[in-house]
């Protein structure tokens, strides 16, 4: 059990600056630091929120001996090389996703934990969103059955978004797709195979030397008899925003809607034809939350301005599950547990996405994840 405060730092401060008062509000807990490359905004919210450590250097704030863990929302190149650095520096760390971009880099941050006891969590939103929780509930409540297969999507048009995200190849950054199918068992995935569809404008395939406009991936489960398919689009496909999950039991399935905002559908067997599905509004889980956060899963700071993140249409912070992710982080320093997903489950995770490109470019082959990422 930990006694003291956890002092944690905020790295990263445009869909970061969410997590802010979370932190300040859960018990047992200071938030000591933000860092931030521009200064005005880092002043701006340093003093909004009363924060008086401040940086711009991250290299800075790893060197200071108040900060216990990080918690990172950088760009996504900056994500795996500044984890090792956090890790190096005997911070624990929690990561928005994707863990890394690289196989090796996902390797390293496994084997940091492994050999300084240090916690990693990737801050993976769907696998905490209200309507994953709807149906982990009713998974582990037995309503579901026997689970027989599993469905997952996210599709998103880029076009305009800057940096590093032009050509980027549709699996390469998969875990909002990923994270539930594994997660609603806690499953692992043993080896994936993934094909190419479509193509995107010429001047795009440059970035990455990738033409797909669409790519699926089957992911067949390690120790189990099932398998989940997942597909993903991010440039000239014509396609509302949507994170979608969906399980197939043996008593009951769900489903996500297909148009934003709609009620999911459940799916009952042995019912009159009929009466076999039904429009169900997903309840919301501040229940399972500390009181002091609680109202977090409906309310949010982030900016809805023209800086807003597509995927907040979801609902407050991603589905709700922003105070979620810090329980889940948090609670696990405390309690001297292992945070889901952990380093191995992250990279497994991760390593889905990275390694189903790799199929895709290679006709479809299946490729095995490395062992590094299975328990």
């Amino acid at each position: 059990m930990q006694d003291k405060p956890i002092r944690i730092a905020i790295i990263g401060l445009g869909f970061g600056a969410e997590f802010i008062p979370i932190y300040q509000r859960y018990p047992g807990v200071e938030l000591v630091a933000i860092c931030q490359r521009t200064q005005s905004k880092l002043d701006e919210l340093g003093n909004a929120f009363n924060i008086e450590k401040r940086f711009t250097d991250y290299e800075d704030l790893l060197k200071d001996p108040d900060i216990d863990a990080v918690h990172i929302n950088t760009p996504i190149p900056n994500h795996g090389i500044q984890s090792i650095q956090a890790l190096k520096a005997g911070k624990h760390v929690a990561c928005t996703v994707p863990m890394a971009t690289t196989v090796e880099e996902c390797e390293e941050i496994v084997k940091l934990t492994q050999e300084t006891g240090l916690t990693y969590m990737m801050m993976e939103t769907v696998v905490y969103a209200r309507e994953f929780l709807y149906m982990k509930e009713l998974y582990e409540q037995g309503e579901l059955g026997k689970i027989q297969f599993l469905k997952a999507s996210h599709q998103q048009d880029m076009d305009g978004w800057p940096n590093y995200w032009p050509g980027l190849p549709p699996m390469h950054y998969a875990t909002h797709c990923v994270g539930p199918v594994l997660a609603l068992t806690r499953g692992e995935a043993e080896y994936v195979s993934c094909f190419g569809s479509g193509t995107i404008r010429e001047e795009l395939h440059e970035h990455y030397n990738s033409p797909f406009a669409v790519e699926t991936t089957h992911v067949k489960f390690k120790d189990s008899d099932l398998s989940a398919h997942l597909y993903r689009s991010l440039f000239d496909v014509a396609r509302q925003y949507r994170e979608s999950f969906e399980v197939y039991g043996s008593k009951k399935s769900v489903e996500w809607p297909l148009i934003e905002g709609k009620p999911l559908i459940v799916h009952t067997a042995k019912k009159e034809e009929h009466e076999i599905p039904q429009e169900v509004k997903c309840p919301d889980f501040a229940k399972l939350l500390p009181e002091e956060i609680q109202d977090f899963t409906t309310k949010g700071v982030y900016d809805m301005g023209e800086n807003q993140h597509l995927s907040f249409t979801q609902g407050a912070g991603h589905g709700g599950s922003h105070p979620h992710l810090v329980h889940a982080f948090i609670d696990a320093l405390q309690q001297g547990t292992s945070p889901y997903p952990n380093a191995v489950q992250s990279a497994n995770i991760t390593c889905v996405g990275i390694l189903a490109h790799e199929s895709a470019m290679q006709g479809g082959i299946n490729i095995k994840l490395p062992g590094f990422t299975l328990t």
